[in-house]
């Protein structure tokens, strides 16, 4: 099965060790609640906010997920101390995207996606087949590794904070983009690729359409 998508707006944004351009303190004014923020979720806030999408629904995808609260929940573990009940609620995969709808009021779905490398991949699937339905929805891959010590155990991946937005919909146009010959651009995390490479391919004078198969 092939459905196309129009992508209507897009946005992405990385950096080898922590993304500082995310405008957090004019996007969530509210200092308490800005404090409890994880970076994932400043970024898929920022990100929201470049593609103009306030309301519907969102697929969100994280091959590692809330790695800086998991990896603080361990270290509490192995040290025999409390758990903080903030890292334990930051640590949950759909964090970032939960922030982002109570900040808009947005109420519509939200579903969430793990898949290792395949993770945009399998975003731009479920949101073709979602958006047959005939709404505006809000692709979304975020990954932040920066945590402690991640030296020791990466050796691939160049940009540890990386997020790629991508506003879409339903359409019967042709497809102009392909997104079949992937690369790993500037060692990014492997699970935003696709939509990464589809973010960057993006022409500015005439509509955007990718063809997924199913």
């Amino acid at each position: 099965m092939r459905i196309n998508l129009e992508i209507l707006e897009s946005a992405y944004v990385y950096h080898h060790r922590e993304i500082e351009e995310l405008n957090t303190k004019e996007l969530v004014p509210n200092m308490m609640t800005r404090r409890r923020l994880t970076r994932a979720a400043k970024i898929a806030i920022y990100l929201a906010d470049k593609v103009s999408f306030l309301n519907g629904r969102i697929i969100y995808g994280s091959s590692f997920g809330e790695l800086s609260a998991t990896a603080n929940i361990l270290n509490s573990i192995n040290s025999k101390e409390s758990i903080s009940p903030t890292h334990f609620q930051n640590s949950v995969y759909n964090t970032a995207v939960s922030y982002l709808s109570m900040l808009s009021n947005n109420k519509n779905e939200i579903l969430t996606i793990s898949s290792g490398d395949n993770t945009s991949l399998n975003i731009l699937k479920s949101g073709a087949i979602k958006a047959l339905d005939g709404d505006t929805l809000l692709l979304l891959a975020i990954e932040t590794l920066n945590i402690d010590k991640i030296e020791e155990v990466n050796s691939c991946i160049d940009a540890l904070e990386c997020g790629v937005a991508l506003k879409v919909r339903f359409t019967e146009k042709e497809a102009i983009i392909n997104y079949d010959n992937i690369k790993n651009l500037d060692n990014t995390p492997k699970s935003l690729s696709h939509m990464l490479n589809i973010a960057k391919n993006i022409h500015m004078d005439k509509p955007n359409i990718i063809e997924v198969i199913l």
